[in-house]
This record gives C-alpha cells, structure tokens and sequence, in this order.
C-alpha cells in the first residue's frame, strides 16, 4: 500500500469521525423545536453538545485540510464542482454558531423561537447537502480530460444523491436521538426515547435502501466489483436495524453504539465504493480522479505522514478527555 492509499483511508477516517460527532449535534439540533416543553429543557438539550459542538467541527477543518494537502488535483476540482454546495453548507454552520451564541442575548420568546428553528434547519441543511455533496463524488459530475468539472450546481441532483441526503438526515436525527437518551434526564429523557424509536424506522428504512443503491451505483458507474462495498454495506444495515431493536427495549448505550456503527459505516461504505478513485467522470469515465493522479508528491506525503503520527495522538487524547469531563447527564432542572 502507498502513501496515497494510507492517506486516502485517513481522510476516510477523518470523515468518519465528523460524520460520527457533529451527526449528533446535527440530530440534536434538529429536534430542539420538537422535544422540550419549555425553556429548562431547550436548554438542557443545548448544554448536552454545548461544550463539544465546535471541537467536533474540527474534524471537517482537518479533513478539508488534509485532502488540499495531500490530493490537490482532488481537492481542487471538487471544491470547484462543490463550490455554491460549500457555500450553502458554511451558511448553515455559521446559522447555527450564531444560534449558540445570540439564542441567549435575549428573554424575549420570539427571539429565542427564531434562533432555535434557525439551528434546527441549519443543522438539517448542512447534513442533506453533506449527504448530496458526498454521494456525488461517486454517482459522477462532468469533468473533462484536464480535471476542470465542467458541470453546475444541479449536476449534484439526481435520484440516488438525493435520497443519500435524506437518508444522512434522518440517520443523524435518529443519532441525535439516541445521543440524547443518554445525556438527559426525566421527562425529556423519556421524550427523547420516543423519538428515537420513532426515528428507527425511517432512518432503517432510507439509510438501508442508500447503502444497497450505493453498492449499485459502485458496480455500475464506477466499474468496481460486488465485494468490497457490499461488506461495509451490510454491516450499516445490521447496525441500523440493531439501533431501532436496541431503542424499541431502551437500550440506550447500545442504540446510540449502533446509531455511531451505522453512520462510521456509511461513510466507509462510500470511500470503498470510490477506491481507487475519488472522483467518478459522468462524461468520460477515464477522466475520473484517482488515487495517484491526484495525490501529492512523495515527500510530501511522508512529511504529512509524520506530522500526522506526532499530532492526531494528541488531538484524540484532548476530545476524549473533553467528553470524559462532560459524561455526566444535563437536567432540565
């Protein structure tokens, strides 16, 4: 395996983490105007992923970071071809920075009402358009010979990448959920079971049909074989479906395990299907990105590789110690 397979399965990775962190602030941002019956509980429900939103964010800076890095070609045509969906997407997290930090400024209802719908659709935003964005890069955008995406932004719509961002919502709603049934306490715990058991079934149900039409789409536009895909694939399905057995007997620990299995592995699920390129042609297959026309030169690699040893142990020990600081359950009270 060369450096560019190490650095492709690590931005995998980073992904992952994202996907797997801010999937349930997204959820949890998604049910603020849903769960709470009053003030305590709107409140509780933001002090669950008040002190780890931004630090979750991180991990999209240093995945956006580390493809610049080591896949300029990749990240060039991608952040070209993605441009207004990264505009849209930055729009909702800045919504919801804002929502974090004005919702407070004032008492009055209506300015608080404003400011938690306005997290609750741009948490739903940024999770449909990541979805749309992602699902892309496989199903095929336009580009031509040089590497130029030659398309527009309705390029990204089509019937399989619009069903992924449904389905990333839905899953992040259900982790949302399950997150909270494990941060919360009394009335808002018991409504937060509630929704995640009636969350199951569509987040089941999409996310299951997804992964299927992604194995699909991978043998059929991307020239791959059935195995791998299938593996990280199957596996989503089973976790999904033991989140909603685990959430119907509240379970909680284990609904919000296997909520976490399943969104790790429907972004695994993706960059398998993609390997060895990262970037699918719709116009001219063999003018799709891969894996070495697209990576970085060698040294660089192995200077990121070194940095990354030094550094990723560190940052890992940091966001573990912030959440084993913050384990305990919020009250309304």
């Amino acid at each position: 395996m060369s450096l560019a397979d190490v650095w492709f399965v690590l931005i995998a990775v980073l992904w992952s983490g994202y996907f797997l962190l801010e999937g349930f602030d997204f959820g949890v941002g998604m049910l603020l105007p849903f769960l709470p019956r009053n003030e305590r509980e709107r409140s509780a429900m933001l002090e669950t992923i008040g002190p780890v939103w931004d630090g979750n964010e991180v991990w999209l800076v240093v995945a956006g970071g580390a493809t610049f890095a080591a896949f300029p070609a990749w990240y060039g045509t991608m952040f070209s071809g993605l441009y207004l969906a990264l505009v849209l997407v930055l729009l909702c997290l800045i919504v919801r920075v804002l929502s974090f930090e004005w919702r407070g400024k004032a008492d009055s209802p209506r300015w608080r009402s404003v400011w938690l719908w306005a997290n609750a659709l741009g948490s739903a935003g940024a999770a449909l358009i990541w979805g749309v964005g992602l699902s892309s890069l496989l199903y095929g955008l336009p580009i031509d010979v040089a590497g130029t995406y030659t398309g527009s932004f309705w390029d990204l719509f089509s019937g399989y990448t619009v069903l992924a961002g449904v389905a990333v919502v839905a899953l992040f709603a259900f982790h949302g959920a399950t997150f909270l049934t494990i941060r919360t306490t009394g009335e808002l715990c018991e409504r937060a079971h509630v929704a995640a058991r009636r969350l199951s079934v569509a987040a089941v149900v999409l996310g299951g049909v997804f992964l299927v039409w992604t194995v699909v789409v991978a043998t059929q536009r991307n020239d791959q074989d059935v195995f791998p895909p299938v593996l990280p694939a199957a596996l989503g399905v089973a976790a999904a479906l033991l989140a909603l057995v685990f959430a119907f007997r509240r379970r909680a620990a284990w609904a919000f395990a296997m909520t976490a299995a399943a969104t790790v592995l429907v972004v695994a699920t993706l960059f398998t299907s993609l390997y060895p390129r990262v970037m699918v042609s719709s116009t001219d297959f063999g003018n799709s990105l891969t894996v070495d026309n697209a990576s970085s030169a060698h040294y660089t690699l192995v200077v990121m590789t070194v940095v990354a040893v030094l550094c990723v142990p560190v940052v890992l020990l940091y966001q573990g110690w912030t959440y084993h600081v913050f384990r305990r359950r919020v009250t309304a009270e």
